[in-house]
């Protein structure tokens, strides 16, 4: 019997026990892979398999607040103190994308992908088909910036990596929504995790529930996000914040009233059912637009070469030749340059400031250098306009022209913001820039073969003057040189064109080219005439403008149809926690309800359940302490009492004796896996520890009333429903270890890591062959 007793089974079996360089503040496991996400104390990502081999490290160089998975795992987000969002690759930690969506710390991130696939020709709606593909060749890259390395200051990749667009390709064959909040109360939500659709900030959110009948409207006061999960059929969104919850407005009694304002953690349901009614529509805007922005990228950094390239080739010209004007101002010449090389160029003789300025100052050397510079850049310029920028002006222009006729169907487009004279005039803008950039190429042709003909010409008057032989040299034309003189010399249209300052610079046009644009307009061209007058980079700047002004009309419409549905207060606090600042143990899920399918017929999908897990703090209530709160059923509750029905159960679970909860996490089929350490411990870093895995059937659940939004639990009522939890009675297993937050569970994969306060990492399988294992440890 004691042996049998000795060799009684132990529930999970310790896989590894690894020490760890830094401890773990962060850790999520991948939902496709068994790859484990970490961040760590210094703000490093790391990557490891789950036999700890180390695959990557990256320095975002900003504290990291929060992490998420990609749903295909492909690819992970980092939340940053400073409010920006990075995408790196699973595969080697690149960055793919950088983006700005809050002005806050981000912390907390949530991607949930809609596992239904897009309708097809069902409902009258038919299949929308990306037709970009038929007529373009793959979209070109972000050009490298001579002396930078590519994607430390553009938050895009580099051009030499593809890992972003397949990645963003194979997004687009399911719709996910990456939702996003900070510590100000701000909700992003992103397609693809890159396209915004939807912005709220709880502190605006019209929070309201009734009394005996009569409406309450309530609002959140100095709250702070800590947790947001969407529910895996995106109609709904759980925030849990803290903050204080104030009645602004009620027709009920004073005495009905006496709970209010409290101040402590809630739980606010979000109405995000605008996304799944029109996920088609939304999926083909964020599609097209989100293509259009990266090109747009792509042309900003082409501008931004381009002027680089061409400015350093004049800079080279302009240091040289400016030589001449100070040669001739010494000599005492009253003439100019352009006036001394006309006359060498008409066969007079050479001044001696000419002739000073070729052989010696300049030479035979320096003038090709200068030729290399200027010839070179030009056609670094060239291959940039054929390589970049004119092909993503195309692809850019057909694809405003597809969001132009998606704005047509009003019926399915304008409820989703997609405003028709705002996209008429992005294409419109987008037209003028092709106008633009074929006027640019010209020039810049012109430009660069008149620099030639000039140098080609200055090249034999220095071969002529050094008495060296000429006639293996380039032919030039007079004429050109005679035209570079009098318009190119000083003068830079090139560098004009490509200017990215705030002063407008004009082009001068002829008056009957104006009557004749302006004419055009009447048989279908631009409305706008003044576009000729403008530069190229300012063109590109008003498309820019425009059609980031279409895409906040969609943003504006979805967020204004993210409403509050319901608001649970969890608990109160006598001063407002600032859960942001230290680890608060709290888990959401959504379970599939098939009970419900079966009894509602008229219903085609599985409801889900809601199941909300928290800590409640020992100094909340006097007569509960070391508790563990389980909310379930919150997110159809008011639509159910409506019914007369009442979904919203709670349950209390006291931890065993001895233990207190340090993190817990809800797990698949219902469970929720808990993690204590044990009260007695001489320090945080000693002692033992335990973890267990309770079933939520196997808890004692109990109905709430909801007659005051603004009154708390009574907890009182349920105290004589607490589930005392008993290790013996549950599957729990001993940790030689004190642990600390977080615990890393696994739905997917079945396993769990737990890190030690001793700087070690245990991965524990959490479902296995019980009669295989026995206590080893």
């Amino acid at each position: 019997m004691e042996d049998e007793e000795s060799q009684r089974v132990v529930p999970f079996q310790l896989q590894f026990d690894k020490p760890i360089a830094s401890q773990i503040k962060i850790a999520e496991w991948n939902p496709e892979k068994d790859l484990l996400a970490m961040a760590t104390e210094d703000s490093k990502l790391l990557l490891h398999r789950f036999n700890w081999q180390k695959l990557w490290t990256a320095s975002p160089g900003k504290c990291i607040t929060s992490i998420c998975w990609r749903p295909d795992g492909k690819a992970i987000a980092v939340g940053l103190e400073d409010g920006s969002i990075s995408l790196h690759d699973v595969e080697n930690g690149k960055l793919l994308r950088n983006m700005k969506f809050h002005s806050a710390s981000v912390v907390c991130l949530n991607w949930e992908e809609d596992r239904k696939k897009i309708m097809g020709g069902n409902n009258g709606n038919p299949t929308y088909e990306d037709r970009t593909a038929r007529f373009f060749p793959p979209a070109p890259r972000v050009p490298r910036t001579p002396g930078l390395v590519p994607g430390d200051s553009s938050g895009f990749m580099e051009e030499s990596d593809d890992s972003f667009r397949e990645l963003f390709d194979s997004s687009q064959q399911q719709f996910d929504i990456l939702c996003s909040g900070d510590k100000d109360g701000n909700i992003c939500f992103n397609i693809f995790g890159i396209f915004p659709i939807g912005k709220v900030n709880i502190h605006n959110l019209a929070l309201g529930s009734s009394i005996a009948g009569n409406p309450v409207s309530c609002q959140l006061m100095d709250a702070s996000i800590c947790k947001v999960a969407l529910s895996s059929d995106i109609c709904h969104t759980i925030v849990l914040c803290s903050g204080v919850l104030t009645e602004t407005g009620s027709k009920a009694s004073v005495s009905e009233m006496s709970g209010s304002n409290l101040q402590g953690l809630h739980c606010l349901v979000l109405d995000s059912t605008i996304f799944r009614k029109r996920k088609n529509e939304l999926q083909q805007v964020a599609q097209q637009a989100s293509n259009v922005e990266h090109l747009i990228e792509v042309i900003r950094r082409s501008l931004g070469v381009m002027s680089k390239q061409w400015s350093d080739a004049m800079h080279v010209y302009h240091e040289k030749f400016n030589a001449l004007s100070t040669l001739i101002m010494d000599h005492g010449l009253d003439s100019s340059p352009q006036e001394e090389f006309l006359s060498l160029l008409g066969g007079a003789r050479t001044s001696p400031p000419v002739h000073q300025f070729l052989v010696t100052s300049l030479g035979e050397a320096g003038l090709k250098r200068v030729a290399k510079a200027v010839c070179g850049a030009g056609k670094e310029l060239q291959t940039i306009m054929l390589d970049h920028l004119q092909p993503a002006a195309e692809i850019i222009a057909f694809r405003i022209g597809e969001l132009r006729g998606l704005s047509k169907w009003r019926a399915r487009y304008l409820c989703i913001g997609l405003d028709e004279k705002l996209i008429d005039n992005a294409t419109e803008k987008a037209g003028m820039l092709l106008v633009q950039i074929e006027r640019f190429n010209r020039i810049l042709s012109s430009v660069v073969q008149q620099f030639s003909n000039f140098f080609n010409w200055l090249l034999k008057c220095v071969k002529v003057l050094m008495s060296e032989p000429s006639d293996q040299l380039l032919p030039f034309s007079s004429e050109l040189v005679i035209i570079f003189l009098k318009f190119l010399y000083n003068q830079d249209p090139v560098g004009t064109l490509l200017q990215d300052t705030e002063l407008d610079h004009y082009i001068e046009v002829d008056l009957e080219t104006k009557q004749r644009v302006g004419e055009l307009a009447h048989f279908g061209g631009f409305s706008d005439s003044e576009y000729l007058t403008r530069t190229l980079a300012k063109e590109f700047q008003q498309l820019d403008s425009c059609f980031k002004e279409a895409l906040e009309m969609p943003l504006v419409t979805v967020s204004r149809k993210i409403l509050s549905k319901d608001i649970l207060p969890l608990f109160p606090v006598r001063s407002s926690p600032n859960l942001n600042s230290s680890y608060f143990p709290v888990s959401v899920s959504y379970y599939q309800d098939v009970s419900h399918s079966a009894i509602n017929h008229k219903i085609t999908d599985e409801r889900l359940t809601d199941y909300t897990s928290f800590m409640i703090p020992d100094e909340t209530f006097p007569n509960i302490t070391n508790c563990i709160g389980i909310a379930r059923g919150l997110v159809y509750d008011l639509d159910n009492l409506k019914n007369g029905q009442n979904s919203l159960e709670v349950a209390l679970l006291r931890v065993p004796v001895g233990y207190h909860c340090v993190d817990l996490s809800l797990y698949k089929e219902e469970q929720i896996v808990l993690l204590l350490n044990e009260v007695t411990a001489a320090s945080e870093s000693s002692g033992n520890a335990c973890m267990m895995i309770l079933r939520a059937a196997d808890v004692s659940f109990v109905s709430i009333s909801r007659s005051s939004i603004l009154n708390s639990w009574d907890f009182n009522e349920l105290q004589d429903h607490i589930t005392f939890l008993h290790l013996e009675n549950e599957k729990a297993r001993q940790i030689s270890h004190s642990v600390v937050a977080p615990l890393a569970v696994s739905a997917s994969r079945g396993v769990a890591c737990v890190f030690a306060a001793r700087k070690r990492a245990l991965v524990y399988i959490l479902e296995e062959d019980e009669d295989e294992m026995t206590d080893s440890e």
